[in-house]
C-alpha cells in the first residue's frame, strides 16, 4: 500500500508555478539610506502605474544590501560604488547572471558644516588629512554605508583604514551638526536635493554645503557638475537584480531608465543618467 500511495502522489499534477510579470507581483528592494528618497519616488510612481505591483522598500547599509542580494533575500538593490572583481565573480556565481549594472542617476557625497562656520570649501588634500587624523573631524552615517564606501574608493583606500566619527543617518548628521561646530558632515546629496520636499529644503537651509577644491578648481555639487562628473565626489547610482526573467524587478528597472522614470529622478534633484533632449521646431 505504501508504494502505491507513493506512486499516486508522484503522478499528481504539479501546481503551476506563479511567475510575476512586469506589471504585477511583489518584490523587495533594499537601498542605502543615502539614496532612499529617489528609490522610494521611483517605486511609488511604478506602483501608481501598475496597482497590482507591490515593491517593498527596505533601508539597509550598502554592503549588507549586496550580501542579501547574493543570498536571494531581496530581488533588487541600489549600489553606488564599483564592485571589486571578486564581488563581480560572486554575483555571477550566486545569481547565475552576468554583472550588468542598470545605471539610472548621478548622485554625490557632499560635505556640510553649520551655517555659522567660516569655512566655505574643502580641498581633496584636507579631506585626506582629516580622514587620517585622530581628531576624526569628518562624520559619516556609519560603517558599511554607501557614503563611506564611495569616499574611500575615491581616495584609493579602504574604509577600515580611515578615521572618522559616526552619527547614524544622513538626516541625523545634519540635525545634530550644530552640536559639533568643528566637525564636517558627509551626507548623500539626495538627502538635501529634493526641491519639492519641505523636509529636504529645511535640512538644506540648516547647513552650508562646502565646495570641493581639486587641482586649484572649485566645484559645487550642482546638477550641471554631475552631468560631466566634474564634482569630485559625483557618483552613479545603479540597480542590480537576481531576477532571471523579465518579471516585476526587471520591469521596474527598465521603467526607471526610461524617460518617465528619469523625470522622477530629475524631480528628486538628481541628474538623470539618460538625458532626453527636447527638440522644438520653430515655424
Amino acid at each position: 500500500m505504501i508504494s502505491i500511495f507513493a506512486l499516486l502522489i508522484s503522478c499528481k499534477k504539479k501546481p503551476d508555478v506563479v511567475v510575476g510579470s512586469p506589471q504585477q507581483g511583489e518584490i523587495t528592494m533594499e537601498v542605502d539610506e543615502s539614496f532612499a528618497s529617489v528609490s522610494e519616488a521611483l517605486s511609488e510612481r511604478y506602483m501608481a502605474l501598475y496597482p497590482n505591483a507591490k515593491i517593498n522598500l527596505k533601508i539597509k547599509k550598502e554592503d549588507f544590501c549586496f550580501l542579501d542580494l547574493l543570498e536571494a533575500k531581496v530581488d533588487v538593490i541600489v549600489m553606488s560604488r564599483e564592485l571589486s572583481e571578486d564581488e563581480k565573480k560572486a554575483y555571477n556565481k550566486e545569481t547565475g547572471l552576468d554583472w550588468l549594472p542598470a545605471k539610472f542617476a548621478a548622485d554625490a557625497v557632499v560635505f556640510v558644516v553649520p551655517n555659522d562656520s567660516p569655512r566655505e570649501s574643502i580641498t581633496m588634500e584636507e579631506i585626506k588629512q582629516e580622514l587620517t587624523s585622530d581628531k576624526k573631524n569628518i562624520i559619516f552615517d556609519g560603517t558599511n554605508s554607501s557614503n563611506l564606501n564611495f569616499v574611500a574608493q575615491k581616495l584609493n583606500t579602504k574604509p577600515d583604514q580611515l578615521k572618522f566619527s559616526i552619527i547614524n543617518g544622513n538626516k541625523n548628521i545634519i540635525e545634530q551638526l550644530n552640536k559639533f561646530p568643528d566637525k564636517i558632515g558627509a551626507v548623500g546629496l539626495n538627502t538635501v536635493s529634493r526641491p519639492y520636499d519641505p523636509e529636504s529644503e529645511n535640512l538644506k537651509k540648516s547647513v552650508k554645503i562646502l565646495k570641493v577644491v581639486q587641482d586649484s578648481k572649485s566645484f559645487e555639487p550642482r546638477v550641471e557638475n554631475l552631468v560631466d562628473m566634474s564634482y569630485p565626489f559625483a557618483r552613479i547610482l545603479y540597480f542590480l537584480t537576481n531576477e532571471k526573467y523579465f518579471g516585476l524587478a526587471n520591469g521596474f528597472i527598465r521603467f526607471s531608465c526610461t524617460q518617465l522614470g528619469q523625470i522622477v529622478v530629475s524631480k528628486e534633484g538628481l541628474q538623470p543618467y539618460y538625458i532626453f533632449k527636447r527638440e522644438v521646431q520653430m515655424r
